[in-house]
């Protein structure tokens, strides 16, 4: 009798051990950053092309695109939290995808990260491959890094190309010496992860020109940098230009 008891105990134990096996699974997750004007695809291949016109009837082209995201992270329904390594400079010139370091288990997960570098992390100076593209902020005050450079070409009333000049920055008040942090966290929801998977982060390049602030290029078009204004507008902007596409799994 003890040896039907023994061998039953060690079998249950070892179909116990197999479920356990299965519940924690693991797996790989990356980002895939993707570009859009209102749904309409945007790659370099259309740069220097008159297609987009913003809310403000702007007639618009792209011509160059960078942006810095950092503190990427993925957080469990227990609050658990996950990060993926450092910062990432995307460019639109590339295909961009951001690996997650480590493998996770399987699950829902709530995602989210920060446009640009928040004040603890935007230290001048600090970053030599950043430094290296020049995208260091070259004046002493507000300093750091850029969050965005986006450039182009747009038509004015009569007409005319002239450049646009959309950089965003920490915002610096000349008037009264003040710096405020224009970085942004967005949680771009929930997902359900059952296997390896590529989540599309897509960037919808109009909403930079949208709500709530309607941009009239006309009116601000270059010397953004040292435009206190112009810098929170940026800033409000920018929590509606992100959205999750689709995640291949």
């Amino acid at each position: 009798m003890n040896k039907i008891i023994i061998t039953f105990l060690s079998f249950f134990m070892l179909c116990c051990s197999s479920d356990n096996d299965e519940a924690v699974k693991q797996i790989s997750l990356r980002l895939h950053f993707t570009h859009n004007w209102d749904d309409t695809p945007i790659s370099s291949d259309d740069f220097g092309k008159f297609n987009y016109e913003n809310q403000k009837g702007n007639k618009i082209s792209i011509e160059h695109l960078k942006y810095l995201i950092s503190r990427v992270n993925i957080t469990k329904s227990n609050n658990d939290t996950i990060k993926f390594q450092g910062y990432k400079l995307i460019t639109l010139d590339d295909e961009v995808f951001y690996e997650l370091p480590e493998t996770i288990s399987e699950g829902s997960y709530k995602l989210s990260f920060t446009f640009g570098f928040n004040d603890d992390d935007n230290i001048s100076g600090a970053y030599p491959d950043l430094n290296a593209v020049n995208w260091n902020v070259e004046s002493d005050k507000p300093g750091g890094y850029h969050f965005l450079q986006l450039e182009g070409k747009y038509k004015d009333s009569l007409g005319m190309e002239k450049p646009y000049l959309f950089h965003a920055i920490k915002a610096y008040n000349a008037v009264n010496d003040s710096i405020k942090d224009t970085s942004f966290k967005l949680d771009l929801g929930t997902i359900s992860l059952k296997n390896n998977a590529t989540i599309e982060v897509k960037m919808n390049l109009a909403e930079w020109f949208k709500n709530p602030h309607p941009w009239d290029l006309n009116e601000r078009s270059t010397d953004l940098m040292m435009n206190f204004d112009a810098q929170l507008d940026m800033s409000d902007n920018g929590k509606d230009v992100f959205r999750i596409g689709e995640i291949t799994q």
